[in-house]
């Protein structure tokens, strides 16, 4: 079944229009009934017939070109045709009021296809159950209007399939929702169709994605899970992170002997010796570098010499500089280009995420990155530079993004810490938070490859545990024995301490690996409380997660 089209709506530039035309024939009309003489015809010569003749040739040939611009930018902004026979890997989906949602669903749009994806985009309201089932993975983005209404052109949507039960387990979907914290209903209509979707059986691909006004932190963590999901690390951001400038303190590798990529614990502190806030769950946002060898490489096959300066944001730079912080191009096609030239088309590289480990009490933002490898066998490009290609005591390109979804409680209430790998950073900023006040109902449930090599903070957490700061901890190694144990099996052997804690007013986070662990834990989660009571926990709050 192809998708129904929008309501085709009267353009303001058409009422305009018309309204200027009903002005001229008034004009005429009370002109020809002040005339109290006779008409007489007077001819006004040659000369004036060709300049009247010119001017509206001239208006008729604007008229015409902006008719056709018209025309052309409507086939260019008109979407296609869903196929019902051959839907693409991807929907991504939109209901836009003022028409920013919209820009961003093709701006998400334009990644996925860009990276050869195959992706459809699509206007919510034009879509029923049976076509979303057609698709193992959409995005969905969303605006809110009025007190916590869908847009209008989700009206029907809302209405027809909202309204109704669906079964859509094939799905696995993100949403972005657009609000503004100035409105009590904040962000509603996302959240309420999060909620439906999650009913309907479909799993998200990581967790609703909140953007306040348009602010561009959220929008890069949007991004962020983009270019996970296209598999391209080197998407450029749509507004580039306020960088400030940190000093690479400290590097240390956390499982020497382990079987899997090298880890470090990374130590930062801002460049001008002040101090900086962040809490527990809080983003760090890197702006990495191109290693020095790769951009000497570069240069020598773009026959260019890296000391040469150039204007860059009103400052001159050697060219290698700036080469360092931006995507490089293919050099072959920039011989015999000035420098000048092949500067002012580069693109600066996209920033990275990180989950911060400390807090600010410990003296330094403190983080946990592992080694990446891209298809090449070259370093991860903010892995690489952060536990290699950077030299200690180096500045590092920083900036501090609030994470308000993965805080820790107010109060004292237990709270249950799930994760695997790295994803122990943000745990352990959370513990440190809630040893700090006091608060010893936690429970961490951890998994890595071995015991021997792969435990980070191992004495810290053991004395946590063996000073009763953390009341139970369960590891997983999936390598130590001859069965593959992780996090998820550790969950569903403690089903019933599970409903305890809950049933005690548990609050439950998750942080670590988005393929894998979080949907596995999510299933157990599940069979633990129950599908409905998992909805209900994150609905207050109560289940949080940072997966990536």
């Amino acid at each position: 079944m192809s998708a129904v089209a929008p309501r085709r709506r009267i353009e303001p530039g058409t009422i305009g229009s018309a309204l200027a035309v009903l002005a001229l024939i008034t004009l005429a009309c009370a002109l020809a009934y002040w005339q109290a003489d006779p008409w007489q015809w007077i001819s006004p010569g040659r000369g004036r017939w060709w300049m009247a003749a010119a001017l509206f040739a001239a208006y008729a040939g604007f008229v015409a070109a902006v008719a056709v611009s018209r025309a052309r930018h409507a086939r260019r902004e008109a979407l296609p045709a869903l196929s019902p026979e051959s839907p693409g890997e991807w929907l991504i989906a939109f209901a836009s009021q003022t028409g920013f949602a919209e820009q961003l669903a093709r701006r998400s749009h334009a990644a996925l296809t860009e990276a050869g994806l195959r992706a459809d985009l699509a206007v919510l309201g034009t879509l029923d159950a049976e076509r979303l089932a057609r698709y193992p993975r959409a995005l969905f983005v969303v605006s809110t209007t009025g007190e916590g209404d869908a847009p209008d052109s989700a009206a029907a949507f809302v209405r027809r399939v909202m309204g109704a039960a669906a079964a859509l387990p094939q799905l696995r979907y993100g949403v972005l929702a657009l609000g503004d914290r100035e409105y009590r209903e904040y962000c509603a209509f996302g959240h309420r169709l999060d909620h439906w979707l999650r009913h309907a059986g479909a799993q998200p691909l990581f967790d609703l994605v909140e953007v306040d006004n348009g602010e561009t932190g959220a929008l890069r963590h949007w991004q962020h899970h983009l270019g996970l999901l296209a598999g391209r690390t080197d998407l450029p951001d749509w507004s580039a992170p306020a960088y400030a400038a940190w000093r690479l303190q400290q590097r240390r590798e956390s499982n020497p002997g382990s079987a899997g990529a090298p880890a470090f614990h990374i130590a930062l502190t801002p460049a001008d010796g002040g101090g900086a806030d962040w809490r527990a769950g809080d983003i760090a946002e890197i702006g990495p570098r191109n290693a020095g060898d790769e951009v000497a490489r570069w240069l020598a096959q773009a026959g260019l010499d890296g000391a040469q300066t150039v204007r860059r944001d009103e400052t001159s730079l050697p060219i290698a500089e700036v080469l360092a912080g931006s995507r490089l191009p293919d050099p072959t096609t920039c011989i015999g280009q000035s420098a000048q030239a092949v500067a002012d088309a580069l693109q600066p590289l996209p920033h990275r995420e990180y989950s911060i480990a400390s807090l600010p009490a410990d003296g330094s933002l403190q983080l946990l990155v592992r080694q990446m490898r891209r298809d090449d066998g070259r370093l991860g490009l903010g892995s690489g530079w952060l536990t290699e290609h950077a030299a200690l005591g180096g500045e590092i390109d920083l900036r501090i993004r609030s994470n308000p979804s993965f805080h820790t409680p107010d109060d004292a209430r237990p709270i249950v810490l799930i994760g695997n790998g790295t994803g122990l950073a943000g745990l352990r900023a959370l513990l440190k938070t809630r040893i700090a006040a006091g608060h010893r109902r936690n429970w961490l449930l951890f998994g890595e490859r071995n015991a021997a090599c792969d435990l980070h903070y191992r004495e810290e957490l053991e004395a946590w545990r063996a000073g009763g700061a953390i009341e139970r901890v369960d590891y997983a190694f999936s390598r130590d024995g001859q069965a593959r144990v992780y996090v998820q099996d550790r969950l569903r052997e403690q089903r019933p301490r599970v409903r305890e804690w809950v049933a005690a007013g548990a609050a439950i986070y998750v942080c670590g690996s988005l393929e894998g662990m979080a949907p596995a834990v999510e299933a157990a989660l599940q069979e633990a409380i129950g599908v409905e009571a998992l909805e209900n926990l994150a609905a207050q709050g109560r289940y949080r997660r940072d997966v990536y």
